[in-house]
């Protein structure tokens, strides 16, 4: 990446993919042994940034005031795991260089750093610059941790509409008529003549009875819908901080 006269200036800086997704913040600087420029970041990922991941700076740049990677969000995250508390091995150099596909990787170009600052060389100047103020060279920069909270959304269940059917037994009172026998007597005119003997007349009798039958038919529509609700949920973590110590073997008893 460009030359950049002082590391420190890279901590904070917005730390983006390829893509232009935002990946996270830088929270350390490793800068190689040999020439003393920033070789890897660590930035902070995972759920609530528990997970402190190594980015390399190979063909990044320096853009809208933050620094533009030439590697992917999800490859970061998928990142081997190395602490991320000083001077890097050789072997989680390769492990590294492995990862993210990168030529190189070989002893001398690691990188070494202390939490929250840039690295320092072998006579323990700041690195990014020997001709610095020696009020420099007597300060440590504090860093702690800090709790985000966000959010993501996860599928909690699936519901469904089923429709079966059930069998049930009703009532209904229906009205039926039937024919019945009724004798009507009326007295016979005097003009009609008179017969003796048998006879019968049939007549045929009828009646309603109720036939049974169903139809299906529409009732009502039953229609699936989703509603947010909000709640308040308390979360918690656990955060590190830096400590600075003054040891001084010369003020005895103070």
């Amino acid at each position: 990446m460009t030359s950049i006269a002082n590391p420190r200036d890279l901590i904070g800086a917005e730390v983006v993919d390829r893509d232009g997704e935002r990946v996270g913040r830088v929270g350390n600087v490793y800068v190689g042994d040999d020439n003393r420029q920033p070789q890897w970041v660590t930035v902070r990922t995972g759920l609530f940034g528990q997970r402190e991941s190594f980015v390399p700076l190979q063909g990044a740049r320096i853009a809208d005031g933050g620094v533009r990677v030439q590697t992917t969000k999800d490859a970061v995250k998928d990142a081997p795991q190395m602490a991320a508390d000083g001077h890097l091995s050789d072997d989680e150099g390769r492990q590294l260089y492995e990862h993210y596909g990168m030529t190189g990787g070989m002893p001398g170009q690691r990188g070494r750093t202390q939490p929250g600052a840039v690295g320092r060389d072998a006579a323990g100047r700041p690195a990014g610059g020997r001709n610095r103020d020696s009020r420099d060279e007597h300060t440590m920069v504090r860093s702690e941790e800090q709790l985000r909270v966000g959010t993501e959304q996860v599928e909690t269940g699936r519901v469904r509409l089923h429709k079966y059917v059930v069998t049930e037994e009703q009532q209904v009172t229906v009205p039926v008529r039937h024919e019945e026998v009724r004798v009507e007597r009326e007295p016979v005119r005097g003009d009609e003549p008179g017969r003796i003997g048998e006879d019968d007349q049939e007549v045929v009798l009828h009646a309603e009875r109720p036939v049974v039958d169903t139809e299906a038919v529409p009732v009502e529509k039953v229609r699936l819908d989703t509603e947010t609700v909000t709640e308040q949920r308390t979360v918690s973590g656990k955060v590190r901080k830096e400590r600075i110590d003054v040891d001084d073997p010369t003020k005895h008893g103070k």
